[in-house]
């Protein structure tokens, strides 16, 4: 059977659609265009990374500490690529804690241990994405490290996400946590 306009039809015929009588089928149709269109959309829209920050000001004194733990940062790469003991030793705090990627958590003692012995080795330590936010006397550093290195034998290398803090205390940095996680 046909669909016809409801005055074509004759008054014996079923009334088969019966939002046809009063435009529901139209409306109906525009809302499914209307669907179609914002999904089709919707992955352009989803594609779009948009990050609102505040643009800080920052002072001449806060510039200075910025800069002091970007060296900082820089000393410790160094000091990790030429398995350096001193420089940890003077920049660690007594109640330094880290925690590896896979969730085990070492002391200062500890991470004294591991450099001195060699059971850490990191052949190449390439950093990007350091951004360093100032709280007072803290600053806490966030980063991505693409790795290469062994630690008892077992190959380690990957890319990295990590987050160091650091205390100024009687006007000396000092590292007081530090935490890696393995990225993609």
């Amino acid at each position: 059977m046909e669909l016809q306009h409801p005055r074509l039809r004759s008054p014996g015929q079923a009334d088969l659609c019966p939002l046809a009588n009063c435009g529901g089928l139209i409306v109906i149709n525009k809302y499914a265009v209307l669907l179609c269109c914002l999904l089709g959309a919707l992955p352009a829209f989803s594609a779009q990374h948009v990050s609102i920050r505040p643009k800080m000001v920052v002072d001449a004194g806060d510039q200075d500490a910025i800069r002091e733990i970007i060296e900082m940062e820089r000393q410790a790469k160094e000091a990790s690529l030429r398995r350096d003991a001193e420089f940890p030793q003077r920049t660690l705090a007594d109640d330094y804690v880290a925690i590896s990627p896979l969730g085990q958590v070492t002391t200062k003692k500890e991470a004294l241990s591991a450099r001195r012995s060699g059971q850490l080795r990191y052949d190449t330590i390439d950093v990007s994405d350091m951004v360093v936010r100032l709280y007072g006397d803290t600053a806490i550093v966030t980063a991505r490290a693409d790795v290469k290195g062994h630690q008892l034998g077992e190959d380690f290398s990957g890319p990295y996400r990590y987050t160091r803090v650091w205390v100024r205390k009687s006007g000396h940095w000092q590292a007081v946590s530090y935490q890696a996680t393995v990225t993609q």
